[in-house]
This record gives C-alpha cells, structure tokens and sequence, in this order.
C-alpha cells in the first residue's frame, strides 16, 4: 500500500458513507512540512453534516486510527497527516535501489503504438534554433511514452517536397555553380533561398518560375528529379551530424516526398463521400459546421498541397502502425491547421481521428529577436551547440583542470545545456534564448542538475562505492525527509508529464531534487563513521538514480564527473 493510500484506508474506516475514490480525490499535499505529509479538507462535508469545517475535523479525527502513522492531528478545518518517516523513507530508499532503472515506470499504455511527428526540417535550408523546439520536446515525450508503457514511433517528417523546392531549383539553375554547392552545400542553397525570395516582390516572374519547376517535380522531370535527390541527400548528411549530437535517433525518415504516389486514394475517398468541392478551379472540402474555413485539398492547376499530404500521411500511419495516439509537435501557429485537417479525417468517417493530438509549442527567439529562414535571419542550431560545447569545456576547466574525460563530459554538459533551458519551459511559452544563461552551473540549469548528479555519485566513489543488496533499510536522519518526499512522487510526476505532453514538469522535478540535495549537502556530514551511514549513502545513491533518469526522459547526459 502507498502512503496516499494509507490515508485513504485510514480516513475511510472513519467516513464510511464516502467511497475512496472520493477521499482520494480530496487529499491534498501540504506545501509546508509543519501541516504533515498529508492534508485532508473538511470543508466539503460541513453541507451534509450541518457543522462548522473545524467541528467537524476534531470529531473525525477522534475516529481516525493512527496507528502507522506518526500522528495525526487536526489544524483548523484540516486533518493532517505525519508519516513514520523512518518507515516510509526506508521503504522508498529499498524500493528505488532494487530496480532503479524501472523506478517511476508504469504500464498505461500497455504497449500501445504512438506516432510522434517530430523535427521535420525542410531540405536544403539549415537546421535554425527553431527546429530545436520539435526535435527535443517530441524526444521527451517518446521519452515518457516508454516510461508510461507505451511504444513510441518517432517520425522524422521531412519537408521534402513543395513549391519551395521549385523556388530554390529555378534560384540555382538561375544563379547556381555547382562546385560552389558541392564545397558548402546547405550554406550555399540556402543562400540562394534567400535570394529568390528577397527579389521576388521586384520580379514576380520568379514566383511562376517556382511553380512550374515544383509542377515538373511532381510530373517526375528529369532533371528537376536529380536536383531534388542531390539536396536531400546533402541536407541529410548535414542533419544527421547535428541528430548525433542531440543524441535522437528516429524510426522513420519518409516526409511528405513518400507520399506522392498515395494520395490519389485519399483524393478519390474524398470523391466518394462527396466532400471534395470545387471552388474557383480548386478542390474543397467545406468544414463550416465545425466553424472552420474550406480545407483546400487541391489546387487548380491539380497539384497536391501540405493537406493533401498529411491526409494521406495520417491514414498510412493509422495501417501501417496501428496507433493508439498519433502526435504532432508542432508551432503554435499551425494549430489551425490542424484543426482542419482533424475535421477533415472526422468528416470522412475515420473515428481514430480523435487520437490524433497537437502538441504545440512556443516560439523561439534568440537574444530577444525572432527568426526567419525565408530572409536569411536564423541562426544555426550547430553554431549554438557547438558554442555551447566551448563555453561549457571553459567553465570545467577552471572548476575541474584535471578531469580525465573533459571533452566528452563538455559535450554532454554544452548539448544538455541547451536541450534543458528548452524544456524546463512550459512548451507552449514563448522561449528567449541566451547562451550565456544557459550554460551556467548555478540557477535554474541543465549543469546545475548534472553538477547534482557528479556531486551525489562523487560521495558514493569516497565511500568505496558502497553495496546495499539485501539491506533493510529505515532512515532516522529527520533532515533527508523532504528528499524523501520528493523521490516518492517521482512516479506520479511522469504520469502527470505523459499525460499532458509536458517535458518541463520533469524539468522543474529535477531542478526541485537538485536542490534538496545540495541543501543536505550543505548541511549533513554525509561520510562521517555512525549507525546511520549506510542509510545516507543510499539516499545519495537513490538520489543519484532519479536526477540520472530524469535527465534520461528530458534527452540530457548524466556525467559522473564534472
């Protein structure tokens, strides 16, 4: 039985009219440790029972068995409740010992497939800041999936296909060396990207000649097709150095180019339900009783737009994986868009469309500015890391000259730098990113919590690594309690995470740990030779585990030394 559980039992021997459903429900966390572990309200009863809130807790508490607990005792309106900390802290020390990878583990989903659309850059442009958002929220919540017991599917949907393709491909055979491409292909593409672009508004001839070379792409030109297959190959190799660093790896690489010779099917289901519309020469689909604009599903010269694609896409995946939810983390400003494109897939009958999430999130601008590809304002996300790496090689060598693996560990500690400052965050906020913020060992920080980590399992190579196999376990030391405390709800906090697609609650549970320890630290003479040394280690110890997993879901390394 858990310690909530405990209540429960406890407080429904004395409320026996009260399901514990609804006991449990009513129980809260004190935030103070002087109101217990536990509280209960008694506001909710004083309807029923016609007495004051206070009454009633002093009558209830006369009724409350408190053996196993402390003690239990009435503050006002609420019964609070003192756990046997000796007892329970044991308990959770033993229980994160035992198996410390699957601590915090649970099993709702059952194995159930999710698809998570995530990163998704185009080709031929860099990977700006922007694209650090998708790819590291979209890890973190495949991240939690697996921990919650589901089997994630992470999607790599790449914008490899679309009428900027044939922008660039008329840029290049206008302006174009392919010698200069071959020496600095991304670099060079984008350039001219952003050259087309940023002339057009002068020479609207540029636009058209966009169209047509995407019209002979989708028609399988020949020399539009070898143009295309030359930038995504070198766009991948580009990405796929960056995909290392971060450390993600994905199951699938098919964009929106794999696609095009399936959506024929999704235009002809569409026919045959009678939903595809014309309207001014383009296909249609009317979604007005669900108060949103027309879908445009085809244009009127017949080429296929991002709907069209994503239609078909989410249907292959449906067969192909069977999910039990379909992800995509995307930027706020798609969400209607994806509105309509659930609607659609309602409209025609699928009802797995309801599993079908948007996981949006914020903006993010670098030093305060925002960023755009399209006019060549973005910064790399490499540069950024890389940066990172340096800053963080700086700060080891002045804390830790002699440490044997610094390079490796300032990679760990740079990369993690920048995937923690995004995902502490509420996603759905905008972020302001400033690199001299982020690589910081002191503060709300990636390093702050690896330093945690490197400290507790530092203590643990002083005391010779210390054996805990087959130890009973109680913890005396009134000081560790509130570590304790936040170990235990390790569990209910992934839960909490995966439910809601929110990385940053681990975030903010790592930075809390962090803290309680170090606070310890501070305080306690963790190596000194008593009866209670041993219990002191294995909090370190299980300390170390859970900053280690946690950082583990959130995509961030855990050095051992820093």
């Amino acid at each position: 039985m858990d310690e909530k559980q405990q209540v429960v039992a406890a407080l429904a021997a004395a409320l026996p009219d009260l399901d514990q459903a609804t006991l449990a429900e009513k129980i809260e966390r004190p935030k103070d440790n002087k109101n217990g572990d536990y509280a209960f309200p008694t506001f909710f009863l004083a309807k029923t029972l016609h007495k004051a809130p206070q009454l009633i807790a002093q009558e209830l508490v006369a009724k409350v068995d408190p053996s196993g607990f402390e003690k239990v005792a009435v503050a006002g309106p609420y019964i609070n409740f003192f756990l046997d900390k000796a007892k329970v802290g044991g308990n959770v020390l033993m229980e994160i010992l035992a198996d410390p990878a699957n601590y915090g583990s649970s099993d709702l989903g059952h194995g159930g497939n999710v698809t998570i659309d995530m990163s998704s850059p185009n080709i031929a442009k860099p990977m700006g800041m922007g694209h650090l958002r998708s790819t590291v929220i979209g890890n973190a919540i495949a991240n939690l999936m697996t921990k919650t017991g589901y089997h994630p599917v992470k999607v790599n949907h790449l914008g490899d296909w679309g009428t900027q393709f044939g922008k660039l491909m008329a840029a290049y055979k206008m302006w174009g060396n392919e010698e200069e491409v071959k020496a600095d292909p991304i670099n060079t593409l984008q350039r001219y990207y952003v050259k087309i672009n940023t002339e057009a508004d002068e020479h609207p001839e540029y636009a058209d000649m966009g169209r047509e070379w995407f019209k002979k792409l989708e028609d399988g030109d020949e020399e539009a097709y070898r143009l295309w297959v030359w930038f995504r190959k070198e766009s991948l190799k580009r990405f796929m150095k960056i995909y290392k660093l971060l450390d993600v790896d994905f199951d699938s690489y098919n964009g929106e180019a794999f696609y095009n010779d399936k959506m024929d099917e999704i235009i002809q289901l569409l026919k045959d339900k009678h939903l595809l519309q014309e309207s001014r020469g383009a296909g249609i689909v009317d979604l007005s009783k669900y108060d949103l604009n027309p879908a445009m599903v085809l244009k009127s010269d017949g080429s296929t737009l991002y709907m069209t694609r994503d239609l078909t896409t989410a249907l292959f995946r449906k067969r192909m994986y069977g999910f039990a939810k379909s992800l995509y983390v995307v930027g706020a400003e798609q969400e209607y868009y994806f509105g309509q494109l659930k609607a659609v897939l309602t409209e025609m009958g699928f009802e797995w469309a309801k599993q079908i999430h948007y996981i949006k999130f914020g903006l993010m601008s670098l030093n305060g500015k925002k960023m755009s590809t399209r006019k060549g304002n973005v910064v790399q996300l490499e540069d950024v890391l890389n940066d990172s790496i340096k800053m963080a090689r700086q700060q080891i060598a002045e804390k830790n000259p002699t440490l044997a693996n610094a390079d490796e560990v300032a990679e760990q500690v740079g990369v993690g730098a920048v995937i923690f400052h995004d995902l502490k965050n509420d996603r759905r906020n905008r972020v302001d990113f400033r690199l001299e913020d982020v690589v910081k060992f002191e503060g709300e920080t990636g390093p702050y919590v690896q330093y945690a980590h490197a400290r507790a399992e530092s203590i643990l190579r002083k005391a010779g690594k210390p054996s805990f196999d087959g130890v009973e376990l109680a913890l005396h030391d009134e000081n560790a309690w509130p570590i304790v405390k936040r170990l235990s709800q390790y569990g209910e906090t992934v839960e909490r995470a995966a439910a809601n697609y929110d990385p940053s609650l681990i975030g903010k549970y790592a930075l809390a740990l962090a803290k309680d320890f170090n606070q310890y630290y501070a305080h306690t003479r963790i190596l000194v030779d008593d009866d209670q040394k041993l219990e002191r280690l294995a909090l370190v110890q299980a300390v170390s585990y859970v900053l280690k997993s946690a950082l583990a879901i959130l995509g961030v390394k855990a050095p051992d030394e820093m």
